[in-house]
């Protein structure tokens, strides 16, 4: 064979394998953002079987102190809050270490510090965990300043419309609950609603698939009405 076209197809090869390898790390962060967006994290076996209450102990303490740091946010500052938590943790481990190094004295036993192994182990974030999460993050932010922008900007009217009835409709929301109001509701569906749609999952769907069809119809009826322009732009 000839050596120009050898050296030829050699650089080619190497051209057509760093292309690759370009690609499959650009695919990367697209997968750290998947993996870290926050339907993903419901849908993980872990959280699942937390808000379907297959351990109910688990799920009872995880309801229960999320409840609790919600009504304490709701009667206090979060100042306030995070000060007593502190406080207690601080209590907790300070009566803990006097506890053992009396027993340590009566004993005369040499065990040392109680905490020694957490004190030992690391707790240092690696720089490749850390950059790896502001990358997903990075991504999911410029997906949603993107998709801002769309609808800020009228891309799509009939998607605009449909945020100007949602903001709307939060202003009366905004009149009768607060943040931590909603949160505490949020929270209570968030581990009442999965049981109930799994007990009577064939029901609620068919319910589901009635109003779907209805939105589809009114949102078909609308985009008819709209001028003749916009309808030829959203074609396009």
């Amino acid at each position: 064979m000839d050596p120009m076209t050898q050296s030829a197809q050699i650089s080619s090869s190497q051209g057509l394998a760093d292309g690759q390898n370009s690609a499959a790390k650009e695919s990367k962060p697209s997968d750290s953002f998947l993996s870290s967006t926050p339907v993903s994290l419901i849908q993980s076996p872990q959280v699942k079987d937390l808000i379907h209450w297959r351990d109910p102990k688990k799920s009872g303490l995880v309801f229960g102190l999320s409840m609790l740091l919600l009504l304490s946010l709701a009667a206090f500052s979060v100042i306030s809050v995070a000060s007593y938590l502190l406080l207690a943790l601080l209590c907790v481990t300070i009566t803990f270490r006097i506890y053992k190094s009396v027993v340590q004295a009566v004993q005369k036993s040499g065990d040392g510090h109680p905490f020694k192994v957490l004190i030992d182990k690391d707790v240092s974030i690696p720089p490749e965990t850390f950059r790896k999460h502001v990358d997903a993050s990075l991504t999911y932010i410029n997906r949603a300043l993107k998709q801002m922008s769309r609808l800020f900007l009228v891309e799509d009217l009939v998607d605009s419309l449909k945020l100007a009835v949602v903001m709307w409709l939060l202003t009366y929301v905004g009149a009768v609950f607060n943040g931590i109001t909603i949160l505490i509701l949020a929270d209570i569906l968030l581990f009442a609603v999965p049981p109930v749609y799994e007990k009577n999952k064939t029901q609620i769907d068919q319910y589901i698939d009635v109003a779907r069809t209805q939105v589809n119809t009114t949102m078909a009826k609308l985009q008819e009405k709209l001028p003749g322009a916009m309808k030829r732009s959203k074609t396009e």
